[in-house]
């Protein structure tokens, strides 16, 4: 909502808005000239106005109410994007379970460097860049494309890419893939005669998706675009890209794990279809640190590292964890924020599979976000099971995040790696962690 709003902002509109807190944000989003409020409450929508919301705002919100009342025009922020999107630009959407903000920042960015100026929209901050959207004057226009709540139909790429398709969401998706599928089924169908749908060729459940052109990418030979001669070095990745069989460009990034060569070849593809000289952005792919809460180094303190990841999947959490296996000789101590009572209750056995190869697992009390509680699915009951399964200390820390740090203080040692997973108020932890380590120092002297 906030990449939107600035978006909005750029483009001479007037915008105002409310949030349950102040954040960064907001902040910059009062720089650029917007009126937001804090806390929801009738007064602070204007009589004239049309309304923009996301699904998390639920009917009983009372400036819905008053919208509804008033008879405002009422868009969901998918038809919002929709419309950017429709500009006289080449749209270029990424989508999929997993990468689909890594991939949309990655693109924006290294555009951006090569003077393309592109104008785009995505789901976290792209950290070189310091933003989430902008709104330029270029060619092309990126977008992160979020299938959770079935709006992905209302975009209509020149260029799809499709990163891979695993059950999630399953409070929307009721029937799981088969659902899923079809969501994504008739997204494709909605994009014109001459445009493009890239799909990752290694996930076998895509090749069930039919599009007028589609063109694949993967490490399988017969992919259309294929990574080749990958070296995982201890400071970067690099791989060659060919097209066709014929080689297009040796690549360089300094993301960690193998998912992230294929974030880099998707990004790769879809740039090369759109025209764009990948002689004048590969270089860049070597300066691009990740996107905000992408397994993000947030400090150290007394020889601690704390790391913040958006991990909020199975899949997701065994991507960032393998990123770990190169931190020889460290305790490497996973802190698990569980996000949504549905999807711990869908996902059970994947998430107990996910947290191989650390020395200790912390799992806290469950995200609600916005969800009512459902008997037998807590964090109490995930590590008691998680616990049969590791043979390292697996523990339950309840309360808020900063209670979640004074437990896990005292467990810490100099020379460990903490890790923090999970799309909700996880993303606290290491602040919580220094402050907790501050307090004690001030204490000492």
């Amino acid at each position: 909502m906030s990449g939107l709003a600035k978006y909005l902002l750029e483009n001479g509109c007037e915008v105002s808005g409310s949030d349950i807190k102040d954040s960064k944000y907001v902040d910059k989003l009062r720089k650029l000239g917007a009126n937001v409020y804090i806390g929801h409450a009738e007064e602070n929508l204007p009589d004239d106005c049309v309304v923009v919301a996301s699904t998390a705002i639920k009917e009983d919100n009372p400036e819905m109410q008053k919208a509804k009342r008033l008879g405002l025009p009422i868009y969901h922020r998918s038809d919002l994007l929709a419309e950017i999107s429709k500009q006289d630009k080449f749209f270029i959407g990424f989508s999929g379970t997993h990468g689909k903000t890594t991939t949309s920042g990655l693109a924006s960015y290294v555009m951006d460097l090569a003077g393309l100026e592109p104008s785009f929209v995505v789901g976290g901050i792209i950290p070189e860049l310091g933003v989430n959207s902008q709104s330029t004057n270029g060619k092309f226009f990126v977008a992160e494309l979020d299938e959770s709540d079935g709006t992905i139909v209302k975009y209509a790429p020149n260029i799809v890419v499709i990163n891979n398709l695993e059950p999630d969401h399953l409070d929307f998706y009721k029937d799981g893939m088969k659902s899923l599928l079809a969501t994504f089924e008739k997204f494709i169908s909605n994009v014109k005669e001459d445009s493009i749908v890239l799909i990752n060729k290694d996930c076998e459940v895509l090749s069930q998706l039919h599009a007028k052109k589609v063109l694949t990418f993967g490490l399988d030979e017969d992919a259309d675009y294929v990574a080749k001669n990958i070296e995982f070095n201890q400071d970067c990745t690099t791989f060659d890209v060919y097209f066709k069989n014929n080689l297009l460009a040796s690549i360089s990034i300094i993301l960690r794990g193998k998912h992230n060569v294929y974030n880099a070849l998707s990004v790769v593809a879809s740039l090369h279809q759109a025209g764009v000289d990948i002689e004048k952005v590969k270089k860049h792919f070597a300066t691009f640190t990740g996107m905000g809460r992408r397994f993000q180094k947030v400090g150290e303190f007394d020889g601690i590292t704390v790391y913040d990841d958006y991990a909020h999947h199975p899949t997701e959490i065994k991507a960032t964890l393998s990123c770990a296996e190169s931190f020889k000789n460290k305790r490497v101590i996973a802190v698990f924020q569980p996000h949504r009572y549905t999807r711990l209750k869908n996902l059970w056995n994947d998430f107990l599979n996910s947290f191989s190869g650390v020395d200790m697992v912390v799992v806290t009390d469950v995200y609600a976000a916005s969800e009512s509680p459902i008997e037998g699915i807590s964090g109490a009951d995930f590590v008691k099971e998680l616990s049969t399964k590791l043979n390292v200390p697996c523990k339950h820390f309840a309360g808020d995040m900063k209670a979640v740090a004074d437990q896990l203080f005292p467990h810490l040692e100099n020379g460990d790696v903490v890790i923090g997973l999970g799309a909700g108020t996880i993303t606290a932890l290491g602040k919580e962690l220094f402050s907790v380590n501050e307090g004690l120092a001030n204490i000492a002297n």
